[in-house]
């Protein structure tokens, strides 16, 4: 039986939604190892004169604890 975490991270892009995501992965991934999956939990974007500037994403990301 394998025994997963689940943490809270959330990171921005100026490009996408895409590149928020992998930034999320990025940013984990600094500190975790053997990530398995992300979950979007949240979506929010910054507009300024009527243009999206920045797009920010909170997820949760699942990794397996290894004993």
């Amino acid at each position: 039986m394998s025994v997963h975490k689940t943490i809270e991270i959330s990171a921005e892009s100026k490009k996408g939604w895409s590149e928020a995501a992998g930034n999320v992965v990025k940013e984990a991934s600094r500190t975790v190892k053997d990530i398995k999956s992300i979950w979007v939990k949240d979506q929010s974007a910054i507009v300024k004169d009527g243009e999206i500037t920045s797009y920010r994403m909170n997820c949760k990301v699942t990794f397996e604890v290894k004993s």
